[in-house]
């Protein structure tokens, strides 16, 4: 990624007083540049770094680590099970039919909602009309997903596509629950949120808002990763 999309370093470097020699540049080097700063620039400041590094260049930043990792403890609609399993549907390994939490909504709309209930064979009728018509459009979805991701890692060279695979899932054995399955996914989505190679989500929300620095532990940090290496065996695995 090109550094010249920063138009002007000045603005940065003047709110921290540093000289235009000033090394680490912003410019030339932004990932040793916020290593050092990143905690004392603004957002509005931070953001000019959004178009001169990927979230997963920004990983190198322990500070931004920090703060995606305090992100995800939170407990984070968009990282739910229900909203990850539809947003990132090939790191799912689940054994259901796609759509079917979308098509019960819909069933669970038209018989509480619809006419206020009334009519319960007509609604009831229209309920399961809906509940198919949505699980086949997101099953669809799904697949387009999954069939355009397969054409992506077809289309890399044979040493890029080793790279993304090893990247994108991993594999769960038969032998785990579905409950397993479930904190596996939501593990995974996890992990790969806070190395920077969730596809779609908007990082910046995230790397420039400093509320997440908070007061988390550098004990409670290193003990979180620690627990991302050991989780690359499978819960329920014995290796």
């Amino acid at each position: 990624m090109s550094a010249t999309n920063i138009v002007d370093e000045g603005p940065i470097l003047k709110y921290l007083g540093l000289s235009p020699s000033y090394e680490p540049s912003p410019r030339n080097a932004p990932v040793d540049f916020l290593r050092k700063h990143v905690r004392e620039l603004p957002p509005h400041l931070l953001m000019l770094f959004s178009s001169i590094t990927t979230p997963r260049e920004r990983t190198a930043v322990s500070a931004i680590r920090n703060r995606r990792l305090k992100y995800a403890e939170s407990n984070p609609a968009e990282l739910s099970l229900a909203n990850a399993k539809s947003t990132w549907p090939a790191l799912w390994e689940g054994r259901e039919r796609p759509g079917q939490e979308q098509g019960k909504e819909e069933k669970d709309w038209a018989e509480k909602e619809f006419l206020g209930g009334d009519g319960k064979q007509q609604v009831g009728k229209l309920g399961k009309l809906l509940a198919e018509y949505e699980e086949e459009r997101e099953a669809e979805r799904v697949r387009t997903i999954r069939r355009q991701r397969a054409e992506y890692i077809e289309s890399l060279p044979e040493e890029d596509e080793e790279s993304d695979d090893e990247e994108d899932v991993l594999p769960i054995p038969q032998e785990l629950s579905p409950a397993e399955n479930e904190e596996h996914f939501l593990r995974l989505v996890k992990e790969r949120f806070i190395d920077g190679y969730l596809e779609s989500f908007e990082y910046d929300n995230v790397d420039w808002d400093e509320r997440w620095d908070g007061d988390l532990d550098r004990d409670d940090e290193e003990r979180w990763f620690d627990d991302e290496e050991e989780s690359d065996t499978p819960p329920g695995i014995q290796t």
